[in-house]
């Protein structure tokens, strides 16, 4: 079966050279050199797709939203897809729970997104499933934490000095490899698993503050100075105060024995490690 892997970013391109070569499409809103088959579609413009739809084809949306008060991308998209897909695997935020004080939270937990970012994702997640409802579609959200992998490991702030928040001051952490995400995607594809939703991340919890640290050891680099809560909120940007500010540990007990996802990279350090060689 055909998979269209609208947007080729960070996650989309590494979820595109991981499918077989003659079973998928990049989407991109630009050209992009990769040894598979691409298309361009621009979703801030274009009006229809640049490509023929089969009777039979699955959709992975990776592109992140754009709009005030909803995704004006995902909703200029989901008309053009006629007929609808099979299956749609949209790839979400943990976000969208909001702080939870620490507190584990699983695919149940009510939905208290903190910021901007995260609402239109409670918006998009919505809208996606009540077209879904309407099309006879089956619809998979991944709700993704912190992405890490090779360029994504913050060694520039690392390399520049920058400061992190204080191991004693930081939140429980969430993340997953890029290509963990990457399998995650593609095991959603299938009809054996069932649709719904799933948290996915590496269920290891360790602060972001150990992570700029591991980063920093296997590097060889100095390890990050470290400033209090109150320091950082004078420093740091609105932006990243908004991330460290939430607290949460997400349960990824589906992903693990619903989705059916054995990690490649449950030990962040093993990730590191690989992001950097």
């Amino acid at each position: 079966m055909l998979t269209l892997v609208t947007g080729t970013g960070y996650t989309g391109r590494r979820v595109l050279l991981t499918l077989p070569p003659d079973s998928a499409i990049g989407l991109s809103r630009s050209a992009i050199d990769a040894d598979r088959p691409t298309a361009v579609l621009d979703l801030d413009t274009a009006t229809s797709l640049p490509i023929d739809l089969p009777r039979r084809y699955a959709v992975i949306y990776t592109v992140p939203p754009a709009g005030a008060a909803a995704d004006e991308r995902l909703l200029r998209f989901l008309p053009m897809l006629s007929p609808a897909p099979s299956r749609f695997v949209y790839i979400s935020t943990t976000g969208v729970y909001g702080d939870c004080g620490g507190e584990a939270v699983t695919e149940t937990a009510r939905l208290n997104p903190g910021n901007e970012r995260s609402a239109l994702r409670v918006a998009a997640e919505r809208l996606l499933s009540d077209w879904a409802q309407e099309q006879d579609c089956e619809l998979v959200v991944l709700r993704a934490p912190g992405i890490y992998g090779p360029g994504r490991l913050g060694l520039d702030r690392i390399r520049a000095g920058m400061p992190v928040l204080s191991e004693e001051s930081a939140n429980p952490g969430n993340r997953i490899h890029v290509d963990d995400l990457a399998s995650c995607c593609i095991a959603g594809l299938s009809g054996s698993v069932p649709a719904g939703v799933y948290n996915v991340g590496d269920n290891d919890h360790r602060t972001s503050t150990w992570f700029a640290g591991e980063v920093a050891r296997q590097s060889g680099l100095p390890s990050p100075p470290e400033i209090s809560r109150a320091e950082a909120e004078r420093q740091f940007t609105e932006q990243r105060m908004s991330f460290l500010r939430e607290s949460r540990r997400v349960d990824t007990t589906k992903m693990r024995e619903t989705l059916g996802v054995a990690l490649r990279y449950a030990n962040p350090e093993d990730g590191i490690r690989a992001s950097l060689s």
